[in-house]
């Protein structure tokens, strides 16, 4: 009983998350502020947004820190990174949320939603 109750409560927390990966996330320089984005869309740093190299536009990711559990909500309105050692390059506005700007690079897990 124990056993199903448990996998009921997990299974309905995991309801909105598509899928699960670990990597590693930088973010955008400030020169890209105003710039046009993959999607079509102007990026603005104070936004949270970020470039991913295959999830679909408009996709929603939860970016959590591996060291910190710190995380933040963004979406996916460019492509890259470009840097193959990179999962995802976030904007300025979700990199200040992560407390990753003088790091620069930091492991990640990434919630891909539904």
């Amino acid at each position: 009983m124990c056993y199903l109750l448990t996998w009921a409560l997990l299974s309905h927390c995991n309801l909105g998350i598509e899928s699960k990966a670990v990597g590693y996330a930088s973010f955008y320089a400030d020169l890209f502020h105003g710039k046009m984005t993959a999607s079509g869309e102007i990026y603005d740093s104070t936004l949270f947004t970020a470039a991913h190299r295959e999830l679909p536009f408009g996709k929603w990711v939860i970016v959590r820190r591996r060291d910190n559990g710190r995380s933040v909500k963004v979406k996916i309105n460019d492509r890259g990174p470009f840097n193959m050692n990179r999962n995802i390059d976030l904007s300025k506005a979700a990199a200040k949320e992560l407390q990753m700007i003088e790091e620069g690079v930091i492991a990640v897990e990434l919630e891909i939603l539904k």
